[in-house]
């Protein structure tokens, strides 16, 4: 059997895609021209897909606008975060309990909008996110909290975000600065997490072995998938490296050069 068949042979039982977006559909503000006839050959071919970010520096609803400025309509049901992954795990272990967040507005909005309570002077714990507006203080006053007992939860595990011309320093670097200052390594929740995988299974209400992972990042998009039956599919236009690849020890079902290739096996 070649390349193509085998391809279409794993991808026949799949009823829903999820798929990554910085460096998988679009790369900052640029739109990979390969995008939109993918998602129609999504519904041409009867399946239906959906957009997981890892990247905590925004909330669903700005992606929602971010998609629709670059021509892409989606549902809320079809935008889900790492965001959503956390505060629904603090809201059924945590309840009642106040945060300190270190995020963006945009973060720090979701959870006031969820109901939990941010206290920036004696936080039940400390929540680490994708902060594009991270100032000295505001990682100190962190790592104080925590080297005073707070609990540390960190949002999504990405060293870095892709964006054009390169990269800059995402939640897992920060989280590292934390370690480094105070011993003490947070829990992630975003991808790869086992609470990311349930929550998308829950949420799409579909078997593992009827959902496809689409990403570029083998440490979160692909190894968020492992050791289940859910499918990991590569795609090389993002993060991801040919050398990178081969050193490896997480390994993708299907590796292709981008989404559109992809679409050419459905």
């Amino acid at each position: 059997m070649d390349k193509r068949g085998e391809l279409r042979n794993k991808l026949e039982g799949t009823k829903a895609f999820v798929l990554d977006m910085d460096g998988t559909i679009y790369l900052g503000d640029r739109l990979f021209e390969e995008t939109v006839p993918f998602l129609e050959k999504i519904r041409e071919t009867g399946r239906d897909f959906y957009f997981f970010t890892n990247n905590s520096s925004r909330n669903k609803e700005a992606y929602i606008a971010k998609l629709h400025n670059m021509g892409i309509d989606i549902s809320p049901a079809q935008m889900m975060i790492s965001n959503e992954v956390i505060i629904k795990w603090l809201l059924e272990n945590r309840r009642g309990e106040r945060a300190f967040v270190v995020g963006t507005e945009y973060l720090v909005n979701d959870f006031l909008q969820a109901g939990i309570e941010i206290d920036e002077e004696n936080p039940d714990y400390v929540v680490l996110g994708f902060d594009t507006s991270l100032t000295y203080e505001k990682i100190s006053k962190a790592c104080g909290f925590i080297r005073d007992g707070a609990p540390v939860f960190g949002v999504n595990a990405d060293w870095n975000c892709p964006v054009e011309g390169g990269f800059i320093p995402d939640c897992g670097s920060i989280a590292a600065l934390v370690k480094a200052s105070t011993g003490v390594q947070c829990e992630f929740f975003g991808k790869p997490s086992r609470h990311t995988l349930d929550y998308i299974t829950g949420h799409l209400g579909l078997k593992q072995s009827e959902i496809a992972i689409v990403g570029d990042r083998l440490y979160t998009d692909i190894a968020v998938a492992a050791g289940s039956e859910v499918l990991s599919v590569l795609v090389m236009s993002g993060e991801t490296t040919h050398d990178m690849l081969r050193e490896s020890e997480i390994v993708p079902d299907i590796v292709v050069r981008d989404i559109g290739e992809l679409g050419e096996y459905l």
